[in-house]
């Protein structure tokens, strides 16, 4: 059994953590630290963090796998990372959280996909006074949604594909589960804000376009509209872990047009912005 930092048999919630980026700024608002959780019930095709859904890739680890002999600060990422070490990791920058409004992040992959560790951080996070974001796909049970219930500041709640079918097609699975638990939560009175990729012919379709704005104008209580502009991020990654990037090359959207389908959402009513 590996010992905890203090030297006794470590008996605490381990997660799988790849990624933890500090000073982000695109995660929610101010200054936050984004906490990146392995794992995803999605196949998106343009996803933008693959090593998240490949168990067996190691690349973008900084660390090896928790061991009591390597230094403190290098068991901050890896595939059994304790709660009180993360939780050590993420406090030491709230006083840039508390000045700028900022906070910390849980991202992916899809977090939900490790629910008990997820809570015990938010928790933990919230009795030391650490505003909190959870960046989800919406895909998790409802029963984990609701064991958060009062731990989440703000849900940056991804919107990908109106149509049940395309939406399969593009991730793997349906959309009928994100509906409901988007709707659940804004039934709680949870603050949500709506990110949607714009990936050129899947996402970023003006059937689709037209589905998203209507989708979104009929639930009142939603935060601001994130639209998401396309970047070859993904494509870079896939192909640097050896894989085929499914869509192939595509091209970025120009400012005019990334103006022109937010003009859309603003012609609804909704408050919109570009950018995550």
């Amino acid at each position: 059994m590996r010992a905890d930092q203090d030297g006794h048999p470590g008996t605490g919630p381990v997660a799988d953590i790849f990624d933890i980026k500090r000073f982000a700024i695109h995660d929610g608002p101010g200054i936050r630290t984004t906490v990146f959780f392995r794992g995803c019930p999605l196949e998106c095709w343009w996803c933008h963090n693959p090593e998240a859904r490949l168990p067996e890739c190691e690349v973008s680890y900084r660390s090896r796998a928790v061991d009591s002999t390597l230094p403190p600060d290098d068991n901050v990422v890896g595939p059994a990372v304790r709660l009180q070490r993360l939780v050590d990791e993420v406090a030491r920058d709230r006083i840039f959280y508390e000045q700028s409004g900022g906070g910390v992040t849980m991202s992916g992959g899809e977090p939900l996909m490790q629910p008990a560790y997820l809570e015990a951080l938010l928790r933990r996070c919230r009795e030391i006074g650490i505003s909190t974001a959870v960046d989800t796909s919406g895909y998790a049970p409802r029963d984990v949604f609701e064991a958060l219930d009062g731990l989440v500041d703000l849900y940056l709640f991804d919107l990908k594909i109106i149509d049940e079918d395309d939406h399969r097609t593009y991730t793997g699975e349906g959309n009928a589960l994100i509906h409901e638990n988007l709707d659940m939560l804004l039934s709680k009175g949870a603050r949500v804000m709506p990110r949607i990729p714009m990936i050129p012919g899947m996402t970023e379709t003006e059937q689709n376009i037209d589905c998203l704005v209507a989708f979104l104008r009929a639930r009142p209580g939603l935060g601001e509209v994130c639209i998401l502009p396309y970047n070859r991020l993904g494509e870079d990654k896939v192909r640097r872990l050896g894989l085929t990037y499914r869509p192939g090359t595509m091209p970025m959207q120009t400012r005019q047009r990334l103006r022109e389908i937010a003009g859309r959402f603003t012609d609804a009513g909704l408050d919109v912005r570009i950018g995550g």
